[in-house]
């Protein structure tokens, strides 16, 4: 009965293992071998456990500590404040604006939004999305746009402005063209 408890748990363990995508191989249980195999390989598999725990919960944190941080953007002498969407594209710009606030022209596109090239591109992670005003999104993966009227696209979510009515976002960027500077603080 032992043994058979050992080989079931060897076989769960191999099936566990190739159904995570684990590079160690199952190996196949039979004989006294066999039940140190099946040993080595559930503490293998505890081992993976932990580091894919520990990788959750690293993300956690990372994905927490970008959603705390403001983005701060400057536009014609206002200072707006928007919360980061929890997504790999606005951690990746908490990042590179950590190292030194950016500049971007915005052109005026289709009177509901105000569109612009970053200086890199950002991990797109592309949705439908029905936006609204004060939503900050990626578009093909190098360009911001500020939304103050609405527009179904897809889109990856950067951020939300905060505290702002869409009259006042609108009047904030003004009609044409527009520079704004973001950072973090």
């Amino acid at each position: 009965m032992k043994r058979l408890t050992i080989l079931f748990t060897a076989a769960i363990t191999g099936i566990c293992l190739t159904a995570c995508g684990s590079s160690e191989s199952s190996t196949q249980v039979s004989g006294t071998s066999s039940a140190a195999s099946s040993v080595v390989q559930t503490a293998q598999s505890n081992d993976d456990s932990s580091i894919v725990t520990q990788t959750q919960n690293q993300s956690s944190a990372d994905s927490k500590e970008v959603s705390e941080m403001k983005l701060y953007i400057e536009v014609n002498g206002k200072q707006l404040t928007a919360t980061l969407a929890d997504t790999a594209a606005a951690a990746e710009l908490a990042q590179r604006l950590k190292d030194a606030p950016i500049t971007v022209s915005l052109d005026e596109y289709g009177s509901f939004e105000k569109v612009g090239r970053l200086p890199w591109s950002l991990t797109k992670d592309d949705e439908k999305i029905k936006t609204k005003p004060c939503d900050i999104m990626l578009y093909q993966g190098n360009q911001i746009t500020i939304f103050y009227g609405s527009n179904s696209w897809s889109y990856t979510r950067l951020g939300r402005i905060e505290n702002i009515s869409q009259d006042e976002l609108k009047n904030t960027f003004g009609d044409g063209d527009v520079t704004v500077t973001l950072s973090l603080k």
